[in-house]
């Protein structure tokens, strides 16, 4: 193994006090010596399987070899007969479901990822997304994919289409909606790690890969841990056997993705453990954090609101400030280049609200009606957010098209 880049820190760094807390509570212990040096060998592995594949789609040329990718992940690889091996091989793997997955707990995940409605999209946006860009080891490869070009709202509005493609109903089944969008992201991680590690300025000596096992874990678990972690801090309560399902979905949604097994969470508990693993290595602020940190957070300042669009614009601004400082805490919005005085009155306002629908939901059919009022919120929130639908990839995935 080559030496582990510098990026990674000599020791681990203090998690966010929300993660510390609820980690110390479940009695989850910082990374030992070997799990340490897992993390920084960590950001020297890519994605064998995707990454071998696209060499190969790219030496044969991406003009023939890319329909017929497009035509196995939407049909199957039946549907393929000419299918050349490397191919085949690679869609028989990802199409045989493992022994472990369950579907209906995948279903139970679903419907309890949708029940957080626009709150839990607010946690996502306004904590994981935007409180990643202290990572500053993202960045880097953020900013090669024209990050600041693109803009963090279209970007955000991206990554949460996958997300939402994801809690479709029968999503993950192979050739399912959230099946087909996880395996496209994967063959983007793929071509935008081959294109930015080509590039003269990349320095893997420093940085790593792009888009490592590490880096992948850590936004993978930071997509749904790390809001069903500060939903807790808006009222938006789990069963731990609810809690359990979403860790499944997300150990099923990482195997799809090429993450390694040992960054795939085998319960609630333990995906936390991934979260504050990843979190304690992950890369010290620069002044990428605030060139993408800063923009992102006015991004509600140009949003689409039919009524009183000025108006609502300056109060959307400073709800989802206050949902970013409440949980965040002055430290790290410092960091960030946002205001460190923010008072938390949205997550406060929500608490009531969200613990009695957390609270109805185990009626009967509690969790169904939940879950399609949830869809509505967020399918709501995403309307105001972009005025078109976004794709999955955006900027990046035309690295694909132009191989």
């Amino acid at each position: 193994m080559a030496t582990i880049p510098t990026r990674h820190p000599d020791r681990p760094h203090r998690t966010p006090a929300v993660v510390g807390g609820f980690a110390a509570l479940l009695g989850v212990r910082p990374p030992d010596r070997d799990q340490w040096r897992h993390l920084g060998e960590g950001l020297l592995i890519g994605d064998a399987a995707m990454d071998d594949l696209v060499d190969w789609m790219v030496r044969t040329g991406t003009a023939q070899t890319r329909p017929l990718f497009d035509r196995a992940l939407t049909h199957g690889i039946a549907a393929v007969p000419e299918a050349p091996e490397p191919l085949r091989a690679f869609f028989t793997e990802v199409e045989t479901v493992p022994d472990w997955v369950d579907h209906e707990t995948l279903t139970r995940a679903a419907k309890v990822l949708l029940c957080s409605g626009a709150d839990g999209m607010y946690i996502a946006r306004d904590v994981a997304m935007l409180g990643g860009y202290q990572f500053s080891g993202f960045n880097k490869t953020l900013l090669r994919t024209g990050a600041l070009e693109k803009g963090s709202n279209q970007r955000w509005a991206e990554t949460m289409r996958w997300a939402m493609d994801v809690v479709a109903p029968d999503a993950l089944a192979p050739s399912g909606l959230g099946h087909r969008s996880t395996i496209r992201v994967r063959l983007i991680h793929a071509f935008v790690r081959r294109h930015v590690a080509a590039m003269p300025d990349w320095r893997t000596e420093d940085w790593g890969l792009p888009i490592n096992q590490t880096d992948m874990a850590a936004t993978l678990v930071g997509a749904f841990i790390a809001p069903a972690v500060g939903g807790l801090g808006m009222g938006l309560l789990l069963r731990p056997a609810e809690a359990d399902a979403v860790a499944h979905l997300v150990r099923y949604v990482g195997w799809l993705l090429g993450v390694e097994e040992q960054w795939l969470p085998r319960s609630f508990r333990d995906g936390v453990r991934v979260l504050v693993h990843t979190l304690s290595a992950l890369a010290d602020p620069d002044e990428s954090t605030t060139a993408l940190a800063v923009p992102m957070s006015r991004d509600p300042l140009s949003w689409n609101f039919e009524r009183f669009p000025a108006l609502r614009r300056r109060l959307a601004y400073a709800q989802h400030l206050s949902v970013t400082g409440t949980f965040l805490g002055r430290r790290t919005m410092r960091a960030l280049g946002l205001p460190t005085v923010v008072v938390p009155w949205y997550p406060a306002l929500r608490i009531p609200t969200n613990t009695m629908r957390s609270a109805t939901r185990q009626l009967p059919g509690g969790l169904d009606r939940a879950a399609r009022r949830g869809a509505r919120e967020q399918e709501r929130f995403m309307r105001t957010v972009v005025e078109t639908g976004p794709t999955i990839g955006g900027a990046a995935a035309r690295l694909t098209d132009a191989a």
